[in-house]
C-alpha cells in the first residue's frame, strides 16, 4: 500500500457535471484507477482532487471520459466568467422566444398558423437553448447513467415531442378547420422549462463565481513584474514570469515585492494585509525575509530573490485554498449515497404517475404526461451536491481572505463540537520577542559573570529565549565565552562544555532555598525564570519577560462568547503561567509541561470527552496540533507546526483563533442548512407533482429556485467580519493572585 509520502495531489478540471449523481460517477470512475488512493469532486468548483502514486494525467482523464464527462488538466488562467457568458448567450435566444410561444399558447390560441409558429419559435429553444441538457443527457445514457441533464431532457423532450405529434396527428386527420376547436400542445410547456431552468443555471453560475473569487482574488495581488539590479547595476523592468531565484530585485516604495526573498539593503516596513488580513504593518531590514504580493512601505528595498512562482508563500496559500475548497464535509455522506440512486428513482416514480394518471384518470395521456414531466423536473438533485461544497467554498474563501487557511472540510464538523481551547503561551498569547529582565547571581558570581555563562550555554539554541539571554549579554557590552558540544533538551534548558566544565541552563528546580525563593517571586511578576548551573553547582538566576498580545484578553474573551473553555498549556512555571493567564482571563492553566506532556494533555482530555482545540507556533508544538480533534498553527510559527496543524493562520493574532473557529461553525451551520432545504425540497415537492398540485412550469421554475437558493445560502458567508472594535478588558495587574484554575 502507498504511504502518504509516495503520494502527490492532482487537480482536474471536469465539464459537464450538474449535480450529485455526476460527482459521484466521476468519484467511481476516478477510484477505479490503478494508484488513486482518494479522489473528491466538487461540484462548485467543477474540481476534481486526486490523491494518487502515478505520475500521469492521461489514465485519470480517461477513466473521467469513460463515464460521459469532459476533462483536462486545471488551470487557474481559465476564465471565471465562461460558463456565466454560455448560459448568457443561450437565455439571449430562449427569453424572447419562450414569450412568443406563451403569447401564441394563451393570448391568441386560435390565430391562423399559431400552433405551426409556437412549433418554429420553441424548436430553437429545444434544440439550441436547451442542447447541454440534451448533449449531457445523451452522453450520460450513452453511458449507462442518469444526471440532472437527464430529467430536464426527458421532461422537456416529452413535452415537445408530445406537441410535435398532436399537430401532426390533427392535421393528418383533418382535424384543423376554419372555426375548429385549436389543437391541444404543449410548446408552451418545454419552452419554458428550458428558460427557466437557463435561467436558475445563470444565477446559479453568477453566484458561485462570487463564492470563488478568493482564489482568483489572491493571484491576482501577485505583482505583474519586477524590477531587477543587473550586474552592471543598471535596473531594468522585466514580466514576473522571467524573474528567477538569484535576481536581485529593486522595489520602490508603495511597490509590490515581487517574489519570496531576503532583504540585502535598505529598511521600510511592508503591509501582510493582503495576504494575511492584519493591518499592523512589520517593519524589515537586511536579513529579514519578505514574501511575494507584500506591499512596500516608505523605504527602498533591494531583495535577493529565493522563490518565484509556485514555490513562492502567495501560490502555497493558493493551493491550501484550492484544496480545502475541493474538500468534502463528512456530513455530506448521506447526501452522497442517497444522490447515487436518485435519479432512476425519480424516473420510476414518474414512470408510475403516467401510468396512474392514465389508467385511473379520466384526464387523457395528455395530462398524465404533464403530471409524469412535473415529477421529472421537480426532484433536481442540484441542490443536493450544491449543499456541501457552496458553503465550504464560501466559507473557506471568506477565510482566507481574513487569513484563515482551513486545510479541509472536516474541520467545520469538527469544530461545532469543541468545547476547549488549549493555547500555547509562547507566541501565542505572548509576543514570542523575549527580552531580558533579570540577573540574580549567587556564590560570588557577578551579575556578567553569571549572564555571560548563561550566553555561552544557549548560544546553540535558536529558542526565542535562547537569543533574548545572548543578545542581552552582548547588549551589555560582554564577550561570550566560547562553549563546545552544545544540546538543546526540549523543555527543559541547554547544555554545554565551557573549559571542561558542564554549563547547563534550565528549568529552576531543586535549588537552596533562598535561590528557589528568589525565582518564585520573579515568576511572580510574570517573567520567566531560568537557573545557570556549572557542573552540578548553581550560580545564579537568569529572567526573560515576554509581552502579552495586546488583543489576547479581548481573543479569550471571544472564545468564551463561543461557549468554549479558555486554557494556557505551557513548559513555563506556573506562577509565572498563572501570572499571564491572570492577565488575559483565561479559565485554567496547565503549566510545567513538557513537549510530550502537551499531547498526553490532549489526549486526556480527549478521553474524558472533551473536543480540543489547539492553538501553538513552535517546533515542539507540533505533536499536540496533531494529536488535537483541530490544531490551529500561528503564522508566525515554524515549518513543521504549520504542516501538523488542520488550521493555518496567516498572522500571528490571537484573534484569528477566534476567528477561525466562528467562521468553521457558521459553514457548517450554513451547510447543516442547505442539505436540510435540499431534502426538505424533494420531500415535499415530488408528491405535490405526483398528484397533480404542480404543473412543469412551475416545477421548473422551483427547480432552479431550489439550486439558486442553497447557492445564495452560503454567500452569506462571505459577509462575515472580523471583530476588530471595541477594547480590550483592563489588565490584572501583575503579581495579582490569579483567578485560574488547573486544567479539569
Amino acid at each position: 500500500m502507498a504511504t502518504d509520502t509516495d503520494e502527490r495531489e492532482l487537480i482536474l478540471d471536469i465539464e459537464g457535471m450538474t449535480c450529485a449523481s455526476c460527482v459521484i460517477k466521476v468519484e467511481k470512475a476516478l477510484g477505479e484507477v490503478q494508484g488513486v488512493g482518494e479522489a473528491s469532486v466538487n461540484l462548485a468548483t467543477r474540481t476534481a482532487t486526486v490523491r494518487t502514486t502515478g505520475e500521469a494525467l492521461e489514465p485519470l482523464m480517461d477513466a473521467v471520459r469513460s463515464v460521459g464527462y469532459g476533462v483536462r488538466p486545471h488551470s487557474d488562467e481559465r476564465p471565471p466568467a465562461e460558463e456565466v457568458l454560455a448560459y448568457r448567450r443561450r437565455l439571449i435566444v430562449a427569453v424572447p422566444l419562450t414569450l412568443a410561444v406563451l403569447a401564441l399558447t394563451f393570448l391568441v390560441p386560435d390565430a391562423p398558423g399559431a400552433m405551426w409558429w409556437a412549433w418554429a419559435l420553441a424548436t430553437p429553444v429545444q434544440f439550441y437553448a436547451g442542447w447541454p441538457f440534451l448533449v449531457y443527457a445523451a452522453r450520460a445514457a450513452r453511458h449507462g447513467t442518469t444526471t440532472m441533464d437527464t430529467l430536464v431532457a426527458m421532461g422537456s423532450l416529452a413535452a415537445y415531442g408530445y406537441s410535435v405529434w398532436a399537430v401532426l396527428d390533427s392535421t393528418r386527420n383533418d382535424a384543423i378547420a376554419m372555426g375548429a376547436e385549436p389543437v391541444a400542445h404543449y410548446f408552451d410547456t418545454g419552452a419554458v422549462i428550458i428558460t427557466l431552468i437557463l435561467v436558475g443555471k445563470f444565477l446559479e453560475a453568477r453566484a458561485r463565481m462570487t463564492a470563488g473569487d478568493a482564489s482568483r482574488s489572491l493571484l491576482e495581488r501577485a505583482a505583474k513584474q519586477a524590477t531587477i539590479l543587473g550586474p552592471d547595476g543598471q535596473e531594468r523592468t522585466i514580466p514576473i514570469e522571467n524573474l528567477h531565484p538569484g535576481m536581485r530585485a529593486v522595489v520602490r516604495p508603495g511597490e509590490k515585492i515581487p517574489a519570496d526573498g531576503v532583504v540585502k539593503e535598505g529598511a521600510s516596513w511592508v503591509d501582510l494585509s493582503l495576504l494575511t488580513g492584519e493591518s499592523v504593518p512589520v517593519d524589515v531590514g537586511p536579513g529579514d525575509e519578505v514574501v511575494g504580493a507584500a506591499i512596500n512601505g516608505h523605504g527602498r528595498l533591494l531583495v535577493f530573490i529565493t522563490k518565484v512562482g509556485p514555490n513562492t508563500k502567495l501560490s502555497e496559500i493558493v493551493r491550501l485554498l484550492q484544496s480545502a475548497q475541493g474538500s468534502k464535509a463528512p456530513v455530506q455522506r448521506l447526501a452522497d449515497r442517497i444522490s447515487a440512486v436518485f435519479v432512476p428513482i425519480v424516473i420510476g416514480i414518474a414512470g408510475a404517475t403516467f401510468i396512474g394518471w392514465s389508467l385511473f384518470t379520466d384526464q387523457g395521456p395528455g395530462t398524465a404526461l404533464l403530471h409524469a414531466v412535473a415529477v421529472l423536473l421537480i426532484a433536481c438533485p442540484c441542490a443536493l451536491g450544491l449543499a456541501t461544497p457552496a458553503a465550504i467554498m464560501a466559507g473557506t474563501g471568506r477565510a482566507a481572505e481574513i487569513g484563515v487557511l482551513f486545510k479541509g472540510g472536516a474541520v467545520f464538523e469538527v469544530a461545532r463540537a469543541a468545547d476547549i481551547v488549549l493555547l500555547d503561551k509562547t507566541g501565542t498569547v505572548t509576543e514570542g520577542q523575549m527580552t531580558l529582565a533579570a540577573v540574580i547571581p549567587v556564590n560570588g558570581l557577578t551579575e556578567d559573570g553569571a549572564l555571560a555563562l548563561a550566553a555561552a550555554a544557549e548560544a546553540g539554541s535558536e529558542h526565542p529565549i535562547a537569543r533574548a539571554v545572548v543578545e542581552g549579554a552582548r547588549a551589555r557590552g560582554l564577550t561570550v565565552p566560547e562553549a563546545s558540544d552544545h544540546r538543546v533538551e526540549p523543555g527543559a534548558g541547554a547544555v554545554a562544555v565551557l573549559d571542561g566544565d558542564e554549563v547547563r541552563v534550565g528549568r529552576p528546580e531543586a535549588l537552596p532555598a533562598p535561590l528557589e525563593h528568589e525565582a518564585a517571586s520573579l515568576a511572580g511578576r510574570g517573567l520567566t525564570p531560568f537557573a545557570v548551573w556549572r557542573d552540578g553547582i548553581p550560580l545564579g538566576l537568569v529572567a526573560v519577560a515576554d509581552r502579552i498580545k495586546p488583543e489576547a484578553a479581548r481573543a479569550v474573551a471571544r472564545l468564551h462568547s463561543l461557549g468554549l473553555e479558555a486554557a494556557i498549556i505551557t513548559g513555563d512555571r506556573r506562577a509565572t503561567a498563572e501570572a499571564i493567564a491572570a492577565q488575559v482571563g483565561v479559565d485554567s492553566v496547565a503549566a510545567e509541561v513538557f513537549p510530550e506532556g502537551k499531547v498526553d494533555e490532549v489526549r486526556r482530555l480527549r478521553a474524558a470527552g472533551r473536543t480540543v482545540v489547539f492553538a501553538g507556533d513552535g517546533l515542539n508544538d507540533a505533536p499536540a496540533l496533531a494529536a488535537a480533534d483541530v490544531g490551529i498553527a500561528m503564522g508566525t510559527g515554524t515549518d513543521v507546526a504549520l504542516a501538523a496543524a488542520d488550521v493555518n493562520l496567516l498572522g500571528g493574532s490571537l484573534s484569528s483563533v477566534a476567528d477561525a473557529l466562528e467562521l468553521a461553525r457558521r459553514t457548517y451551520r450554513i451547510i447543516a442548512q442547505n442539505l436540510f432545504w435540499a431534502f426538505a425540497y424533494n420531500v415535499v415537492m415530488i408528491p405535490l407533482a405526483v398528484f397533480g398540485v404542480l404543473n412543469p412550469m412551475w416545477a421548473a421554475a422551483a427547480m432552479a429556485v431550489s439550486s439558486v437558493t442553497v447557492v445564495a445560502n452560503a454567500l452569506r458567508l462571505r459577509r462575515f467580519g472580523r471583530d476588530r472594535t471595541g477594547a480590550a478588558p483592563p489588565a490584572a495587574a501583575v503579581g495579582a493572585t490569579p483567578a485560574v484554575r488547573a486544567v479539569a
